[in-house]
């Protein structure tokens, strides 16, 4: 991502955040992580992550989302003899749509780009609104996006090992665009 488009996202991400708000610092705004999970589409596929904590024991982010764009198709798997990432999601501004495994929801709300339809496969639909969360358990595939406000999600959970996230989209990379 060229200079310009990294500062626009950057703003913008930070404007999310500051609807929701959540007080944070300049210094957790200089070092959040942007990412567009290597595909180059970061308003469709892309997220902004604040990193409050990630010892070896817990884990706490907030997570934020543009309006419709999508955080992809992933599992946390166990690794170092752990049993996966156990998380929990609780929506603080916006509205999330959560997809997991399990029975298929009829006429989802996500709005999923043409070019990714057979990205995803799991559309267990659970809508999260401020104030309402959801605890995933160690190695249950998932995905989410933004409401149409765009979304803030907190993620409390066990360590976290991004790199070490299995993708269902095989072109997909857990790297950072880049740090402020």
């Amino acid at each position: 991502m060229d200079a310009n488009k990294l500062e626009k996202a950057r703003k913008d991400i930070i404007r999310i955040y500051k609807n929701s708000k959540i007080i944070f610092t300049e210094r957790e705004f200089k070092t959040m992580e942007l990412t567009d999970f290597g595909l180059g589409d970061f308003y469709n596929i892309g997220l902004g992550v604040i990193i409050y904590v990630n010892t070896e024991r817990v884990c706490a982010k907030e997570l934020a989302l543009k309006s419709y764009q999508i955080c992809p198709q992933h599992i946390h798997p166990g690794i170092k003899g752990n049993s996966g990432k156990e998380e929990t999601f609780r929506c603080r501004w916006g509205e999330v749509y959560l997809y997991v495994s399990g029975l298929e929801t009829e006429n989802i709300k996500a709005k999923i780009p043409k070019d990714y339809k057979d990205r995803f496969n799991v559309f267990n639909e659970i809508i999260l609104k401020p104030g309402d969360q959801y605890t995933l358990k160690p190695n249950t595939w998932h995905w989410f996006q933004g409401g149409e406000k765009g979304a803030v999600l907190s993620e409390f959970s066990t360590h976290s090992y991004d790199a070490g996230d299995i993708f269902y989209d095989k072109k997909i990379e857990r790297i950072a665009v880049d740090n402020f």
